[in-house]
Order: C-alpha cells, then structure tokens, then sequence
C-alpha cells in the first residue's frame, strides 16, 4: 500500500476522527493505521475483535474497519455485536477472501462498504469518508435529539400540555376551554413555552414537535 499516493476527496472535515482498525496480521494493521494516521485521521488499531470490545466506549463521529478473517469472534460476528454495543458505528468489511456471499452478508447487517484485500487505497479511503461523513450526521442528529429533550424538561406538566395542543393546531380558546382556564392564561403558558424551548416562531415549536415524533415515533 501506497502511503504516498494523493488522497481521494477532501477529508479536511474529518481530520481527528477515529478510525478503529480491527485487522489480525501485523503488517496489513500497521500499513492501514499509517496510511490513515497520514491522511490526518486518529486510527486506532486492534488485533482481534475481543480486544476491540473491551472498549468500553468509542471516540465518536468514527468508523471501523474490520477483517472478516479474525481468530475467535470473526469480523461479521463483531459487526453484530457492534450493531448492539455501539450501535450507528459504520463498519467498513475487509477480508482476503471476499466471495458473494460473505460480502451480502456483511452488507445486509449494514456494513457501509465491502472491500477485499490487496486493499486499493483510494477506494478505502473513500469508504472511510463515507463512514465518516454517516457517523458526523447520525452523532449531530442525536446531540439535537438530547438539546430538545433538555429544552422540554423545562416545561412544567400544563405548559407541557399546552405545547401539545398548540402543535396539535388548536387555537388558544379552544386549549382555554378544554382546561377551563381563560385565554389569556393560555397566552402566559405560551408565551413561557416559547421563551423556554427558544422558539421565536409558533413555527418552531411544530419544527420541535415534528422532530420529537421522528425520534420517537408513536407505537402502532
């Protein structure tokens, strides 16, 4: 492997991310955690897929590159365990004896990408921009997903309430009689709830609304 050659793409959005290298032959492992370690990524190389696990936690947006060919736990039975332990982790499969069937495997568990030893570097590096550029957005979704929940904890029981209302598109004196309050109660309640979910529009609060329900979508 070239660690020389020019980069794909731009991967300047990227630089510090984590890459976890998971690949039993020294040679190849060391070759791969050089050529990302140049292209300015933070690689993190492991041996075998138990020493993998024994993190606790993972440097996130990040990727792994996995080899399907590993002593104990193989690369597709990590790849399962991953979806569990840290789940949304791209995986990248690398293997030396990639067939059809291995590959529909790995990519039917998720797997961003299928990749078969001699490892081309420029496809790998794509991958690996691929995975990253998943990874930044699913950890940028979810920080959203935690801001709103935060911004909803400061609602008392009625504000929330009333929240529901007012994005269920009822009008003030339908919320003031529903409650047997008057509407200008309605209005101190929506006026606090706008002030606490930050909201300078009654537009932003079914913005909020509509992303709570993608994050959690009503049983059925």
């Amino acid at each position: 492997m070239n660690a020389d050659a020019a980069p794909i793409g731009d991967n300047a959005h990227f630089e510090g991310s984590t890459v976890y290298v998971v690949e039993d032959d020294k040679a190849v492992r060391e070759s791969l955690l050089l050529l990302l370690r140049l292209r300015g990524y933070a690689p993190s190389g492991h041996e075998s897929a138990e020493e993998f696990l024994q993190l606790d936690t993972l440097q996130r947006p990040a990727c792994a590159l996995v080899d399907v060919r590993l002593p104990g736990i193989d690369g597709l039975a990590l790849q399962r365990r991953l979806k569990e332990r840290h789940p949304g982790l791209p995986v990248i499969v690398i293997t030396g004896h990639g067939d059809v069937a291995t590959a529909r495997s790995a990519l039917r568990d998720g797997a961003v990408d299928f990749l078969e030893k001699p490892i081309d570097e420029n496809e790998l590096l794509d991958a690996v921009a691929v995975a990253l550029a998943s990874d930044r957005r699913r950890v940028a979704q979810a920080r959203d997903r935690e801001e709103i929940a935060a911004r909803l904890a400061r609602l008392t029981a009625r504000e929330l309430e009333v929240f529901e209302r007012i994005t269920n598109g009822q009008h003030n004196r339908e919320i003031a009689e529903e409650f047997g309050i008057s509407p200008r109660t309605v209005e101190v309640h929506r006026s606090r709830i706008m002030e606490k979910l930050q909201a300078r529009r009654v537009a932003d609060l079914f913005r909020l609304r509509f992303e709570l329900e993608q994050t959690n979508p009503p049983a059925t």
